[in-house]
């Protein structure tokens, strides 16, 4: 049994203490004063032993099955006991990471008997991602108000919080949603343009001659063309860069949360039109892929997937990542990379695996700008100091753009944008892309 002395108790023994030196003045209290402070602690023992134990307690939980980072949330716990007296709980819960870990308020309940209390507790996630809690300290309070008894109480749970988009975004209005199906759906090749083979059939006037199958004509002894489906439903797939390059931050937040909200915003403008989406992250391993499919059920599984994307402080393993793609991912995709570059010679491993994405994907790699870094470079310098730092910042800026300009000449698109903007711009991308058919 865990007794800790409440308030009560420790100005009771404050004033015990304070009497002390009547035993200087007033003799006879000599031998009276220890009995008293004796006295005090058999109290304290005995308030202590007759609080109920916290194990004896009827509790339970009910929490949202999934969370929002930023989004407040209420969970709602149901208290009841045996005792024929109100008691009175101190409690502190060891709450699941994303939801605030160990630091955590102390809750005062009063909890009466017979029916109990229905406590609701409001919550807002700290950040997104996956985490099991749920231990409680509980302490309560003696009879007398004298003493807490102490003890823990397991209730577990796993919560997850996802990533969410601001509210302008998650509620488009059902002309906009029309429109950009349509506008979908009108971005596909005209048949014989498409990438799935039908079959072949017999060139007329008219046919472009690079559909001709050259040796079906000479088997043939005529003008012999192939023939493909139209192709209304294409393939996205949103690969993240989880090395140490998206761990940065700006603005005391990571990049690979920029990342992370604009490849939802992708994933959902995606589903919206009708196309497959999926989802590949990695660092020196790969930690998640999902295989293009569509739907809501797909937005889920991103949606799942980018709640557990982790950052690492490791140099991302290119050649492995992009041989795991090869192999996994073998219809032409729409692949969207984000990721980030430094100079040619330290992204060389990147730009070079980026580029054997073609001919079969179209690959468009996603950069972050550091906002920071672009100030510094275009500050006046007011000092020499400064004007070595914003050297510095020019020949890194210069370095960067030199990478991003070797991507490009390898027939990679580059999308270089700024982490604020980075939602709006590549689901604009997407639909541009899906304009020109390119897709």
């Amino acid at each position: 049994m865990t007794v800790v002395p409440s308030r009560r108790w420790l100005i009771g023994a404050a004033a015990l203490a304070v009497a002390a030196p009547l035993a200087v003045v007033w003799p006879g209290s000599g031998g009276l004063l220890p009995a008293l402070d004796l006295l005090w602690i058999a109290a304290l023992v005995l308030d202590a032993a007759r609080a109920p134990v916290p194990r004896s307690l009827d509790v339970s939980r009910e929490a949202p099955a999934a969370f929002g980072v930023g989004r407040a949330a209420v969970i709602r716990y149901r208290w009841r006991h045996h005792s024929q007296r109100r008691l009175v709980l101190d409690v502190r819960e060891r709450l699941p990471e994303p939801l605030g870990g160990a630091v955590t308020p102390t809750r005062r309940l009063l909890v009466p008997p017979g029916e109990g209390l229905d406590e609701r507790l409001e919550l807002t996630p700290v950040r997104r991602g996956g985490g099991a809690g749920g231990e409680l300290a509980i302490r309560i309070l003696g009879p007398l108000g004298l003493a807490w008894r102490q003890g823990t109480v397991r209730l577990p749970w796993h919560a997850t919080v996802y990533p969410t988009l601001p509210e302008s975004r998650l509620r488009a209005l059902p002309l906009q949603v029309a429109r950009r199906r349509e506008a979908g759906l009108r971005a596909i090749r005209r048949p014989g343009e498409g990438q799935l083979f039908e079959g072949l059939r017999e060139w007329v006037p008219g046919d472009e001659t690079r559909i001709i199958d050259w040796k079906a004509t000479a088997r043939r002894g005529k003008p012999i063309a192939r023939q493909y489906e139209d192709e209304r439903r294409q393939q996205v797939l949103i690969v993240i860069d989880a090395g140490r390059l998206l761990t940065a931050e700006i603005d005391g937040v990571a990049r690979l949360e920029s990342v992370v909200t604009a490849a939802l915003q992708l994933a959902r403008a995606a589903v919206e039109h009708d196309d497959n989406v999926g989802l590949m992250i990695f660092a020196d391993t790969v930690q998640r892929h999902l295989a293009p499919a569509r739907g809501r059920r797909a937005l889920r599984a991103v949606l799942d997937g980018l709640a557990h994307a982790e950052g690492r402080l490791v140099e991302s393993d290119y050649p492995a990542a992009f041989r795991y793609l090869a192999a996994h991912n073998r219809k032409r995709a729409l692949t969207v990379l984000f990721t980030d570059v430094i100079d040619r010679t330290a992204s060389e491993a990147l730009v070079a695996h980026a580029a054997t994405l073609r001919p079969r994907h179209l690959p468009l790699a996603v950069t972050l700008r550091d906002p920071a870094l672009e100030a510094l470079a275009a500050a006046r310098p007011a000092t020499s100091g400064a004007a070595f730092e914003r050297a510095a910042a020019e020949e890194l800026l210069g370095a960067r753009e030199a990478a991003l300009l070797e991507m490009r000449g390898r027939g990679v698109m580059v999308l270089d944008v700024a982490p604020a903007g980075a939602g709006e711009a590549v689901v604009a991308r997407y639909h541009q892309l899906k304009r020109r058919g390119l897709l």
